[in-house]
């Protein structure tokens, strides 16, 4: 809790019980006759009201909560707690005599002493009792804040722990397709190597942010495909089709480009006709995401796609969308089929 709201609820706490005490006072004078006495005695009687109850319960609120109550030690709290209880009342007999004189009744008249000294014990238990409240209300506050800032940290931890185990995959496969084409065609090998810069680039800055926008990130899947298509001369070994408007919508970077490395895996030795199919359908805020290819059995258990790739792929979207996204991968009949639908806000 920020320290100006904290001085405010204390401000508060006494500004109540001074106006309490005001009306209790109101009420007394209305029942003395001799109104000139009361004038006299009402600073000291404030005086009285304030300085011990001050006492009990600022040492309750910053040495019996610390030392004890936040430590689960109940009892010594306890004895500790009637201890200052006894030192608040002797501090306030010590000021009634100082204002008011040793001589009077209610101090040499065993009833009326007895009933005093339990009032003032009373009095000062109730202050320590309500800053121990307030400071377990401020403690409690306290360590709500910190465990959102905890858990949004580790948030953002495990989502960048989670990018760095994808993008090293992607970066080696695309490198790797630009060695095969420089010794056959260094203009085109130069042109892809600026698409892969971009998108280098974007995997640097972009991806740091939470949120990019769809249209950009479809924009930097596009030039993915055509550097993993160096390495084919078959132009329909990948089809990409986007339906619906992406503009003013925002997703989260790198979200689409493990399933589609992936499925690129898949079809390392299995270059031919839609080895691969890419689909995007928009629908207002909804995406749904569809990548289907050829797999072939053996390869698929070298991959770890279905291990931990996978699960870092399902963590990352519960993190990012959770109740939000739909993931369903299946395999049937030698095809692989990634859908995912995921509801965004615009």
């Amino acid at each position: 809790m920020k320290k100006p709201l904290v001085i405010f609820l204390h401000l508060g706490y006494w500004l109540i019980y001074f106006l309490l005490l005001s009306v209790i006072f109101s009420i007394i004078s209305l029942q003395i006759k001799k109104i000139n006495a009361l004038q006299i005695t009402t600073l000291p009687l404030f005086l009285l009201s304030f300085i011990p109850n001050l006492f009990s319960f600022y040492f309750a609120y910053f040495l019996l909560f610390t030392k004890f109550l936040s430590q689960k030690k109940f009892i010594l709290l306890a004895v500790s707690g009637i201890f200052l209880c006894f030192i608040s009342t002797i501090s306030a007999l010590f000021i009634a005599i100082f204002f008011f004189g040793i001589n009077q009744p209610v101090l040499s008249n065993l009833k009326e002493f007895i009933p005093l000294i339990f009032s003032f014990f009373f009095i000062a238990a109730i202050h320590a009792a309500i800053a121990l409240v307030i400071r377990g209300f401020v403690a409690w506050f306290e360590d709500i804040k910190l465990k959102d800032e905890l858990r949004q940290r580790t948030h953002e931890t495990e989502i960048a722990l989670i990018k760095s185990q994808i993008n090293p995959h992607f970066l080696f496969n695309t490198i790797n397709n630009i060695d095969v084409l420089i010794t056959k065609d260094s203009t085109k090998a130069s042109q892809y190597l600026n698409r892969l810069s971009d998108i280098l680039r974007y995997m640097v800055y972009d991806t740091k942010s939470e949120r990019i926008d769809l249209q950009k990130e479809l924009g930097y899947i596009e030039k993915y495909l055509e550097l993993q298509k160096i390495r084919t001369t078959n132009p329909n070994y990948v089809n990409l089709k986007i339906v619906g408007e992406p503009q003013n919508l925002q997703i989260a970077p790198m979200l689409f480009f493990p399933f589609i490395e992936n499925a690129f895996k898949h079809t390392e030795n299995d270059k031919k006709l839609n080895s691969i199919s890419i689909n995007f359908s928009i629908k207002g805020s909804s995406i749904n995401f569809e990548c289907k290819n050829t797999y072939q059995k053996i390869s698929l258990q070298k991959q770890d796609y279905g291990g931990l790739g996978n699960e870092l792929i399902q963590k990352r979207l519960n993190l990012l969308y959770p109740g939000k996204h739909d993931l369903e991968i299946n395999e049937i009949k030698g095809i692989y089929t990634v859908k995912l639908t995921i509801d965004i806000d615009k």
